[in-house]
């Protein structure tokens, strides 16, 4: 070796070897400026006390559940085929409204699914845009509400995982939220089951008169830029099973493909003998982190290697007829 490259060689191993060092036994180093997941810290798990998701469910009490308010509660009556739909006046207050309206003076009423977008979404709304269907009173334009301001006292279960798409994730009301609390804002997560409004491409063009829910991945990227209004509580099935649009984004092309939709209700209006008393688990509570932990360090047998991370969308939120 020519001698002024003996030096530079040993330097060079001293390098490698002091680099080995540091991550073998002292552990790796996180430099300030590192790209982490937002909200990541480090806790000791005892795996004693993991439940499996079936036991974490089972040990709910009648406390650890809420009942769902009829009065935002939406029946969409298909044939031979029902969908339960929560909305969340917590996070959309103008749009719930204005879908009330519309549900009141029968605007859904012999409408259809309309769409069919493979792994994305479900739409259903008015078809004919030649001739469109009265609005009655509803408002024709909204303004967005796909964030709002994130009040100290919101009950916000946060995800320690970190969340690639906000600050902070978590859930609220019983909906997958997320948001950035330095700059005070929060909104619900486009998660399996999310409904939202359609809108064009003006950011007011959405009033509820087109309805869509998630029915594949969870489309992240529509978060804060599509309102959303609730959640399907029951009837999925139903809206992802729908055979697959071959139009352009999943429309279909044919009257022949849509889905008729016989009657939109709210609960409260419905006899009470026709509604179903529904539950869904609350998100505040011990019982509910403990659900969280089942989810994220599965404990079932068939599990070889549990994640040991939870992602927001990827907690089914519980639902029970009380």
């Amino acid at each position: 070796m020519k001698p002024i490259l003996k030096p530079l060689f040993f330097i060079f191993l001293g390098g490698v070897l002091t680099y080995c060092w540091i991550n073998l036994i002292a552990g790796p180093v996180v430099k300030d400026d590192q790209d982490i997941p937002h909200g990541v810290s480090e806790t000791t798990i005892n795996p004693d006390n993991i439940l499996t998701t079936s036991e974490a469910i089972t040990a709910a009490t009648d406390n650890d559940w809420r009942d769902v308010d009829p009065d935002n509660t939406l029946y969409m009556e298909l044939e031979n085929r029902r969908v339960i739909i929560e909305l969340a006046p917590q996070f959309a207050p103008n749009h719930v409204a204005n879908i009330k309206t519309l549900v009141r003076e029968q605007y859904f009423d012999g409408l259809h699914i309309i769409r069919s977008h493979d792994n994305y979404v479900a739409q259903w709304g008015d078809s004919n845009e030649d001739n469109p269907k009265s609005q009655g009173t509803a408002k024709t334009k909204l303004a967005q509400e796909w964030e709002r301001n994130w009040p100290e006292d919101m009950p916000v279960t946060l995800l320690k995982d970190g969340d690639i798409y906000q600050k902070q994730a978590g859930y609220a009301y019983g909906f997958p939220v997320a948001g950035d609390k330095s700059a005070n804002k929060i909104g619900m997560a486009h998660c399996y089951g999310m409904v939202g409004v359609g809108r064009g491409s003006e950011i007011d063009s959405g009033n509820g008169s087109s309805l869509y829910a998630v029915t594949g991945h969870s489309p992240r990227h529509l978060d804060r830029n599509v309102t959303l209004v609730g959640r399907v509580l029951i009837g999925m099935e139903y809206l992802s099973s729908l055979p697959r649009g071959t139009g352009p984004l999943g429309f279909y092309e044919t009257p022949e493909e849509y889905t008729r939709i016989i009657t939109v209700s709210l609960g409260s209006e419905l006899p009470e003998t026709d509604r179903i008393p529904l539950q869904v688990m609350r998100t505040d509570t011990q019982v509910f982190k403990n659900y969280l932990d089942a989810r994220r360090y599965r404990k079932e047998d068939w599990f070889v290697d549990p994640a040991g991370r939870l992602s927001l969308c990827n907690v089914p939120m519980p639902v029970r007829e009380n």
